[in-house]
């Protein structure tokens, strides 16, 4: 299905972020005193998958839930983008190029949760993902479509985007309920556990989640602000890899430690097989809490790559030696290490008002190799749901993201050197800035529209090029025995 976006009028775009986050403040103010009720505790996030979106994060249940033995769900998105024309001096074959263009993505993904036994359980998710993004996905650090794998194909594929197997070992006799989700049968798990989790997944599955901002199908789709940009997270070029995962959990800390493959080569598709010398760990510990019961929550993430990866400051002294363009593929070296660190807010401040913030830093010494070049982030924003104007299941929100690379780094892309997706051949520097924000509508049960705007300065660090606005229109369909019942109808 082909999406053609006609460009907005140049008013109506630059208002258009302003306004919906003023709308949500006027809705917040307007509320009259003593109006707010007691927010109830937020459901506990899924076992897997892509995080509850807010319209639906439902209170854990007084009784235990029924147990599922199984369940299958089902979801299509598909997001239409469009670019015009933007100041460009010049450009690259990394770059994104001065001229219109309109691009579409799709993606189909079967859910299938199995309970092998009371506290194990196995998924399954068999996907289909095409599309084109803009320049062959290339030429923005935060590039504007979640949805789109790193790969300019447009024939869609299937693959396998999880296979997976998570167990429980229970301390206690206190537990908590959750409902049927993506990735999550409906029961009750201990409220004290550790989990083992092994096999095929995203490790965005597990970390660095947000309430407000995680999923590009039904959130922002910037991919800097569904996960922190600075976190260079193992993965192929569909963002999946192969590993294991640790969690203990309890009422109000957890913590997690993942081990997983990383590429043979910056954005592969096949991983390689040295785990013991090549491979990505991550860190977090997660605190909630709640601040006059409204739910807060603090997540500290830390990550050590170690890959057959090059140096920026490698390849710039090559050549200077040589006289030629840095490379930084010809620096690369068995061992190489990349780490760095990430911080995550999420506070609802009034019911079904929420704001968020991401910050994030990695050494950028090390060549940007699994999922984008931002060595600096910071992002903040606010989301609301509709029920204020009697549309609960819509959501409205707006955020901006500032994103930045080292000064070696930035050497590096002036001297024509080029990371996996960015290059212009020359650069004057500037931190890239993507302000974005949608509406998202419930039609009918199950179906969802959306309507998303960004705006980017200096695109890939480069004050020469740009501004460059860009509309989109988002589908997604999620099937599933809740559609028209349970939890969509409480």
């Amino acid at each position: 299905m082909l999406v053609r976006l006609r460009p907005f009028s140049l008013a109506v775009m630059c208002a258009a972020p302003v306004s919906l986050l003023a709308f949500v403040l006027l809705l917040s103010a307007r509320q009259a005193p003593g109006q707010d009720a007691p927010q109830p505790p937020q459901n506990p996030p899924p076992q897997g998958g892509q995080i509850p979106r807010q319209e639906e994060n439902k209170p854990t249940s007084a009784e235990p839930v029924a147990p599922e033995r199984w369940n299958l769900l089902y979801q299509a998105t598909s997001i239409g983008q469009y670019h015009g024309t933007f100041r460009s001096p010049y450009a690259g074959p990394f770059s994104l190029q001065n001229y219109t263009e309109r691009d579409v993505s799709l993606t189909t993904t079967l859910f299938l949760g199995l309970r092998l036994e009371k506290n194990t359980i196995l998924y399954f998710d068999p996907e289909i993902a095409g599309g084109r993004g803009f320049s062959g996905v290339n030429g923005l650090a935060n590039s504007s479509n979640g949805e789109l794998p790193r790969v300019a194909s447009a024939t869609p594929k299937p693959y396998v985007a999880r296979l997976y197997v998570s167990h429980d070992f229970g301390f206690g006799a206190e537990t908590e309920s959750f409902d049927s989700e993506e990735n999550q049968l409906a029961g009750h798990r201990p409220m004290n556990r550790y989990t083992i989790t092994a096999g095929r997944f995203t490790l965005t599955d597990f970390f660095d989640n947000n309430r407000y901002s995680h999923d590009p199908r039904t959130q922002f789709m910037g991919w800097a602000v569904m996960y922190n940009g600075a976190w260079d997270y193992p993965a192929d070029v569909r963002g999946y890899t192969w590993g294991w995962m640790q969690e203990f959990h309890t009422r109000h800390w957890s913590f997690r430690y993942a081990s997983a493959a990383m590429p043979r080569v910056a954005n592969g598709l096949r991983f390689d097989r040295r785990l013991f010398r090549h491979r990505g760990d991550v860190f977090e510990g997660e605190y909630r809490y709640q601040v006059r019961k409204h739910a807060g929550t603090i997540r500290f993430l830390n990550y050590e790559n170690h890959a057959h990866a090059g140096h920026y400051a490698a390849a710039l002294q090559e050549a200077e030696r040589s006289g030629g363009v840095p490379d930084v593929t010809s620096t690369r070296r068995n061992g190489t290490l990349k780490y760095g660190f990430g911080l995550n807010v999420e506070q609802e401040i009034a019911n079904q008002i929420g704001l968020f913030a991401r910050l994030g830093w990695n050494d950028g010494k090390t060549e940007s190799f699994a999922f984008t070049a931002i060595d600096r982030l910071a992002t903040g924003g606010i989301s609301s749901t509709g029920q204020r104007w009697r549309r609960r299941f819509d959501t409205v929100g707006a955020e901006l993201t500032a994103s930045g690379i080292s000064g070696v780094h930035t050497l590096y892309l002036a001297s024509g050197g080029h990371d996996f997706l960015l290059g212009d051949g020359r650069l004057q520097y500037g931190p890239e800035y993507i302000a974005e924000a949608y509406y998202s509508a419930r039609l009918f049960p199950g179906f969802f529209v959306s309507f998303d705007l960004q705006h980017v300065s200096n695109p890939a660090y480069n004050q020469d090029r740009g501004p460059v606005w860009i509309p989109s229109l988002r589908l997604h369909l999620e099937l599933g025995k809740n559609t028209f019942g349970g939890h969509n109808q409480q």
